[in-house]
Formats: C-alpha cells, structure tokens, sequence
C-alpha cells in the first residue's frame, strides 16, 4: 500500500512508523525540513519538504498513484485543502483527515464532507477522542488505561499490580481455575519495561503493568480481583475549559446519575465561553495551580481531578497539589511520552495521551480487513485489534487452538449472535464473529493476514 502522511509531528510520526514497520511505501510530508529530515533518519519512509497542500509537492511525493494520504498537520484548513487537492487532481481513493475545530465537527455540517464537496473519507477529531478516553478514565478510576470493544459488551483494563494483590505470584493457568467464571483474560503484562504476551505458566508481580480483557458485566469482580476497589465517581473537578475539559462536562451534565462539576480556566474569554455552554456546572475562573481556588472548588472533597490544559508541566503539577489537597484520584493529559515515567513517583493514577488516541483512531480506519476497532498500545508497542470474521478469512470455521497464531498475540474476547463470549482453545470462530485479538506489534502484519480476504480500506 502506497501512502501519503501529511505533518511530520508527532502522530505523524507515530503512524509513519506503525506503516513503514509493517513494509508500506510510506511517503512524509512537511513544511519543515528538519520534521522531515527526522522521518526519513530513523524511519523506513521517503520525505518530502514543502506545503502538503500545494499540488506540486504532493506530485513529488508521489500522489499520482497513492492509495491513501493521511492529512495530520497542525491546520484544519491545510488538512482539508490537501484532501481536496488529493481528490480532484491526483484522484486518490482513500482520505483522512485530522480536523480540531469544533465548528468544522458540527452534525448539521456533516454534509460538507461529501465528495462532491469537500472529498474527506474519515475525519477525525483529537479533542473529542481525549474527551471520551477521558471519561472511559472516570468510569474505571483504579485503571490506568481503559478501551472499549465488541459493541461496548468489553474492556480492555490496564492495571498495576500492588503488593496486596490478591493473585500475585500465582500462575495464570490456575486463575482460570480459581475463577471459572470469570469471564476476563490477562492479554499482556509489561515487566520492567518490556511488554510481553503472558504464557500459561506466567506468574504477576508486584510492580507488574497488566492488561485484562474483560466483559462489561465482570468489569467490577476483575477489578475487586485483581485488588482494585472501584470509588462512585460523585464530585469532578475540571482544570482547563477548552474543547476536551468542555466536552467531558457536558457528557457528565447528561448523565442519568448526579455527578457534580466544577470547571477552572485560566482565559476569561474560555471560562465565559464554557459557563455559557454548561447548565448545571460551576466554572470558577482562574489557575488550576492556584491553591485558594482549589479550595474554592472544594478539592478536598473531590472524588477526581482531571488536569487537561494545553500544557503538560501545568497538568502534572496541578493533579500532584490536588492529591496533596485531599483529591481521592488525578488524572492529566500528557502530549509528551517523555514525562509519563513520572505518573508513578508523583502518584498521579492515570493520564490520558492525545498522540495514541488519535493513531489509534487511523489506524482503525487503514488496517486491512473488516477491522471495527484498534487501540495502540504503550508506546507502539502493542495493539488490541477488533475485527468481523469474513466467510473466506484463513480462521473462520476453526477451533483457536488450531489457528497458527503468532507467539505474541492472543485472543482476548468474542462476540458471537449478539454475547460476549471468554475464548478457550475449543472455542470455533464462525463467519460473522467479532474477534478482539491483543497483538504485539511485530506480529500485527501476521494478524492482519489470518483476517484478511482481499485487500479493501476501511
């Protein structure tokens, strides 16, 4: 597959690596020529330093006979310029777009992106992703990461494994055993730094990152478990009132249950905006960092604290006093990987990564195969991939222990006529079945092929 990655920063980056990994003719494109330079150093990729939006330079980087261009730089405008020049001059079949503005995210616009207007196939939006992983966060607050699979009948829970845990230096095989029920797989643990696909035998430790696979229903007896205790998430407070701190008080306005909000933000002109937008939600206006207006917002009592300024330092400084201050959970949005070593010492609980949740999103939409859903793991290291099984795909009709899977991948979870089903060996994969399969990320190239029929882009 031939594709065209416009914006070398750092999703760019991320999906030019995860495609050139995986042996795509991979081509990047950027203004900047250091960006560029960057890509084409460390990674198996062709650059090309110039405007994406301008016709020649996509004509050099080879959009006359691309499959799919990827329009990731930093402007809206670009992007979808891009999209339009890469339809109506090259006649390139396949366009994402990354778009943040919300005006441009509007349903009663949704029209625009037709192509016989403006030719994007897959829009994505950063802010609302971080704004639903976000809440994915509050609604499993002793995990440090958290996905959806299978029609929300599944989640992908990572948990670190403490000292009091229940299960430690047990083998996993007798887990199975222990909790027969239990309809939960652990799918990978990171040792020390290094993820790896657990065997049977495997035992965790203490300090141990562990990804479970579990169904909604069993969500709370896997964490109980596992030794987590899951707190009513009853009082939030928000730092930042941009797009994604906006967003996810809104979606607690909504909610069935009473949670109470209360939202700071540094701008004027933001924190007016927000309280115009928020019916029940206090807005206080001012720094997160300042410690009489986390009184003011009664930290002590909060249940969390969601740290999501633009400003990572802001964020991680602003959970940490929080959690001096009497908050039961903090979680921040960090853009920098570099600083997530850090989550441990400062005892922040989770943090959410805007980078992987929108690779993520792409990815989804260029993995081959009836590919539903796909979540990158850590960084790049690993992906939970969710695909339907096709009639001529190498596994349907076959029992799992009968598929030659690679070593480092491992069927997490089935959804089959409708439930949500824990996979054993004697489990059949029929056409029409959802798998969720966790996959390091050598071995996604192989994962892809057990599913694949013919080669179509979603």
């Amino acid at each position: 597959m031939k594709v065209i990655i416009c914006g070398a920063g750092q999703v760019g980056w991320q999906i030019a690596r995860h495609l050139s990994g995986e042996r795509n003719d991979v081509t990047v494109v950027d203004n900047n020529p250091d960006l560029v330079r960057r890509a084409t150093d460390t990674l198996d990729v062709q650059g090309v330093a110039g405007f994406a939006s301008y016709p020649d330079v996509l004509d050099r980087a080879g959009a006359a006979d691309a499959d799919m261009i990827i329009a990731a730089t930093h402007s809206d405008e670009v992007n979808m310029v891009t999209c339009q020049v890469a339809h109506s001059v090259f006649s390139v079949q396949r366009k994402i777009a990354r778009l943040r503005s919300q005006n441009y995210l509007d349903a009663i616009y949704s029209d625009l992106y037709r192509r016989d207007h403006m030719p994007i196939d897959v829009v994505i939006s950063p802010e609302q992703e971080v704004a639903e992983t976000a809440l994915r966060r509050l609604s499993a607050p002793a995990a440090f990461d958290t996905e959806a699979f299978l029609k929300n009948g599944a989640q992908l829970l990572g948990l670190l494994i403490d000292e009091d845990c229940p299960v430690i230096n047990t083998p996993l095989r007798q887990l199975t055993e222990l909790f027969s029920t239990l309809r939960a797989i652990v799918v990978g643990i990171r040792r020390e730094g290094t993820l790896f696909v657990p065997a049977p035998g495997d035992q965790l430790y203490p300090g141990d990152e562990c990804y479970v696979f579990s169904h909604m229903q069993d969500t709370a007896r896997t964490m109980e478990i596992f030794g987590k205790t899951q707190v009513k998430q009853e009082r939030v407070v928000v730092v930042g009132g941009g797009n994604v701190g906006l967003g996810v008080a809104q979606a607690l306005e909504q909610r069935a249950e009473r949670v109470r909000v209360k939202v700071i933000e540094k701008d004027r002109a933001q924190a007016e905006n927000a309280a115009d937008a928020l019916d029940r939600t206090i807005v206080l206006h001012g720094d997160g960092l300042d410690e009489n207006l986390l009184e003011e917002a009664n930290i002590a009592n909060a249940d969390a604290i969601l740290a999501v300024t633009d400003d990572d330092k802001t964020n991680l400084l602003t959970a940490v006093r929080a959690r001096e201050m009497g908050a039961k959970m903090s979680i921040c949005l960090i853009n920098d990987p570099t600083l997530i070593p850090l989550m441990g010492s400062l005892k922040i609980d989770a943090y959410i990564n805007p980078r992987a949740t929108t690779v993520s999103s792409i990815l989804r939409h260029i993995r081959h195969g009836r590919v539903q859903e796909v979540y990158s793991i850590g960084d790049a290291e690993a992906e939970m991939i969710e695909a339907q099984v096709l009639s001529t795909s190498s596994i349907a009709g076959k029992r799992i222990k009968d598929v030659d899977f690679p070593e480092g991948a491992i069927v997490g979870g089935i959804l089959k006529d409708g439930e949500v089903i824990k996979p054993s060996g004697d489990t059949r994969i029929e056409e029409g079945d959802f798998v969720a399969i966790f996959a390091m990320a050598a071995d996604v190239p192989e994962i892809e092929r057990l599913l694949q029929v013919t080669i179509d882009f979603f």
